[in-house]
């Protein structure tokens, strides 16, 4: 008993209620495995219905069946797919379309997919930056031997800033339509988009 070193015993796996012992895969909810072959047929039958003038459809089907168990590459596809989406519905329709949608069976659960959406779209939108950036922003050297700190290249992939403000837009509308609660959730929830 004399040659116990007890600065070297872990005292939390001796407790029941310590978080060491605490299943940490329960907090990850299950989820169906989706192959990207197909998240690339349900891209397809969404863009049929936006090219068939049914935004609305479009959108409700693609944040339906959001690919939480897809790859990265599905869950790309999908991210380009509601971004289309978005881009294709006018300003002026936004509000009453966001209305009938929350308003629907479920339509909660909706916005807060749409809000996952949005913001996965501008996380993507600011990591197209230049090689010469620091913290987002490009770095042009000047003649004085300072360098000038530019703005962000938002969507540069996505013709420039209109992705960007795409999603601002859709945004500012969820946000008055559900309030700041979705946000919250949508952080909170493990499920990612």
């Amino acid at each position: 008993m004399s040659n116990i070193n007890w600065r070297t015993i872990n005292i939390d796996a001796l407790d029941p209620e310590s978080a060491y012992n605490f299943d940490l895969t329960t907090l990850t909810p299950a989820v169906q495995p989706v192959s990207t072959s197909d998240v690339q047929t349900l891209s397809g039958q969404i863009r049929q219905l936006v090219r068939g003038g049914d935004a609305e459809g479009a959108l409700r089907g693609a944040l339906e069946n959001a690919p939480y168990g897809a790859d990265d590459q599905g869950k790309q596809i999908h991210l380009s797919t509601v971004t289309e989406v978005l881009g294709q519905i006018r300003q002026t329709e936004m509000t009453p379309l966001l209305q009938r949608m929350y308003q629907s069976e479920g339509g909660s659960e909706l916005c807060d997919t749409l809000m996952k959406y949005l913001y996965k779209g501008m996380a993507q939108g600011t990591s197209h930056t230049t090689n010469n950036s620091v913290h987002g922003r490009s770095m042009t050297p000047q003649a004085t031997g300072f360098s000038q700190a530019g703005g962000r290249s938002f969507g540069a992939a996505e013709g420039g800033g209109q992705a960007m403000s795409v999603f601002l837009s859709w945004h500012e509308k969820l946000v008055e339509m559900v309030g700041p609660g979705s946000i919250v959730r949508v952080m909170s929830d493990r499920r990612t988009v």
